[in-house]
């Protein structure tokens, strides 16, 4: 896929701007990380990616198109930011099927890639026949995590992937998306407030501040403990 380039992007909420960016290129196969404290804009920034949200002025550009109004970047793109990307009334399998079909996959191809998240997904998800509103918060976050990657997307979206899941699950999900990152060349924009996990999988990390990007850090040229020291001095 070709870049993703944001120019003049703003989100304004009556006087408030929650996102402000002159400027940013997203480069392809890129695993780049969106830090920030709550209210920072990271959300507001992926369904802007999204179009789930109309911007106030600018534009997002994927394969050199605008993303508002237009439908080319969605056979490339996985994303799941939150529960209202599932379908509660549908088993897990039933919505990775769905999910697939969507895309263009037959069952058979589905199957191979759950195969790759057989682990992290367990034994509370698939097989039990449960609906996926019947599902804790922490497996109902790994379903959504895994529909939006078993499609093998070229983009990837995920906000806050990490909340909601037990210690072990964090690990596997972050080996999984730096190997997918490795193997497939897929671009991903990973919103996140733990900066541990981002550090250790992003080749990018981009620090948020109401609304702007107020640093932009490419590891391992650049230290990252400066983020570790930015937040200090805010909570001073």
């Amino acid at each position: 896929m070709e870049a993703i380039r944001i120019e003049n992007l703003k989100k304004q909420y009556g006087d408030q701007f929650t996102l402000d960016i002159p400027s940013l290129e997203i480069t392809p196969g890129s695993l780049t990380g969106i830090v920030g404290n709550n209210g920072a804009g990271k959300t507001t920034w992926l369904r802007l990616m999204l179009d789930l949200i109309e911007a106030t002025g600018g534009d997002i550009r994927i394969q050199g198109k605008p993303v508002a109004g237009s439908e080319h970047w969605k056979k490339i793109t996985g994303s799941f930011l939150d529960e209202g990307f599932l379908i509660d009334f549908l088993t897990p399998e039933e919505f990775f099927y769905f999910t697939g079909k969507v895309y263009g996959m037959d069952k058979k191809a589905v199957d191979e890639q759950l195969a790759i998240f057989a682990r992290f997904l367990g034994d509370e998800i698939n097989g039990t026949n449960k609906y996926i509103r019947d599902l804790s918060t922490g497996n109902k976050q790994k379903a959504g995590i895994v529909a939006a990657m078993v499609v093998r997307p070229e983009l990837l979206i995920l906000d806050e992937p990490f909340n909601y899941l037990d210690p072990s699950s964090q690990i596997i999900i972050r080996k999984l998306l730096k190997a997918d990152n490795e193997a497939r060349g897929t671009t991903m924009l990973i919103s996140s407030h733990n900066l541990n996990h981002l550090t250790e999988i992003c080749s990018r990390v981009i620090l948020l501040e109401k609304g702007k990007v107020v640093k932009d850090l490419h590891p391992p040229q650049d230290d990252l403990a400066e983020v570790d020291r930015y937040f200090s001095l805010q909570a001073e």
